[in-house]
């Protein structure tokens, strides 16, 4: 991968636009690819704006629909909600060239459809828990730090994984290199599965974890989601003050000081709430909560493992969707009912 090859963000959204913008202005070649064409016209004019307490600046580059996209490139990242990955993916097939890659700059474990795709050679993992939040065409909210990773799926150490960990470090430059992609992607499954019931509620993030009638839930649906990873061989990892280790043992203190810390953590953001709640409750559409659960589900029936809770959150999630009801703790306390 050469500097001078541009990198192609698809999905200019929250996570790829701010991923984009930042290396734009720290000089990388990017082209922008996005199907709401209000936005690509304001890329493409200099006016995608980063907002925030991280930084603020307006930027701009070649942006695209992906209809009116051409060429085949080497580096291609891919930044939309789990449930529009196979689209996207297909859509994005074409301009990849032979010899490159997909980054999954996204939620949930997505590498693996993207892999099923384009090949395993072909794609490349990422975990990314910054916060950021599409406020409208042309401005993102850049809200709060958070972990960066990247590593080849099979944690070998390649020249092009080490090119794309220097080049993401223009980003964040503490992101990481990692020969255990899948664990943080695992370890985010746990801890974004908290974050996916507080939108059951309109409570912020930090509220919810920091609410003592909702530690039951969250501590239920976090160790339902990691047994089903040791389950099938994966060595969870933490980060960002989240830590995997206390809930997999069920150590009370432990958690109570991982909770502890989630919440000042959360606190620190001007993003208050999940991205899962913005859709729900501002943008009105759905959610991508079933795609981000699906291979976990799917790995735990693979592995004859019971998941009641992360069932009932889709089944509650996709009933506000469809306007059946309504946010509200309620929906959190049926959840929380099926904790062990």
């Amino acid at each position: 991968m050469s500097q001078a090859e541009p990198v192609v963000i698809w999905g200019a959204g929250a996570i790829g636009g701010t991923i984009g913008a930042h290396l734009t202005r720290a000089g990388v070649p990017v082209t922008f690819v996005d199907v709401v064409p209000e936005h690509v016209a304001a890329i493409r004019a200099g006016r995608l704006t980063i907002e925030g307490p991280i930084s603020s600046f307006t930027t701009g580059g070649p942006a695209f629909l992906p209809e009116d996209f051409s060429g085949r490139h080497k580096l291609i990242i891919l930044a939309v909600k789990a449930h529009h990955t196979e689209g996207a993916t297909r859509a994005l097939a074409p301009f990849l060239a032979d010899d490159g890659a997909v980054v999954s700059c996204q939620n949930g474990l997505n590498e693996l459809v993207i892999a099923d795709m384009v090949g395993r050679a072909r794609t490349i993992g990422s975990f990314v828990n910054f916060g950021a939040d599409y406020l409208e065409p042309g401005r993102i909210l850049y809200g709060l730090r958070g972990a960066v990773v990247v590593g080849e799926l099979d944690g070998a150490t390649t020249p092009r994984i080490q090119a794309l960990h220097a080049m993401l470090r223009l980003f964040d430059q503490d992101a990481i290199l990692s020969d255990n992609v899948f664990g943080f992607l695992w370890g985010k499954a746990g801890y974004g599965a908290m974050l996916k019931s507080s939108a059951l509620t309109n409570d912020s993030i930090a509220d919810f974890v920091a609410d003592p009638k909702r530690r039951r839930l969250i501590v239920g649906i976090i160790r339902e989601i990691l047994s089903v990873a040791v389950a099938d061989g994966v060595e969870p990892i933490g980060f960002d003050g989240f830590d995997p280790a206390p809930f997999m043992a069920n150590d009370a203190e432990g958690i109570d000081g991982c909770m502890a810390v989630m919440e000042r953590y959360n606190r620190g953001s001007a993003k208050t709430h999940s991205g899962i709640w913005r859709d729900l409750a501002v943008r009105k559409r759905q959610t991508d909560v079933a795609a981000q659960l699906a291979p976990v589900r799917a790995a735990a029936r693979r592995l004859g493992i019971a998941t009641p809770m992360a069932d009932k959150l889709v089944a509650l999630i996709t009933a506000v969707e469809q306007g059946q009801r309504e946010q509200s703790g309620a929906l959190a306390d049926e959840l929380g009912a099926l904790a062990p």
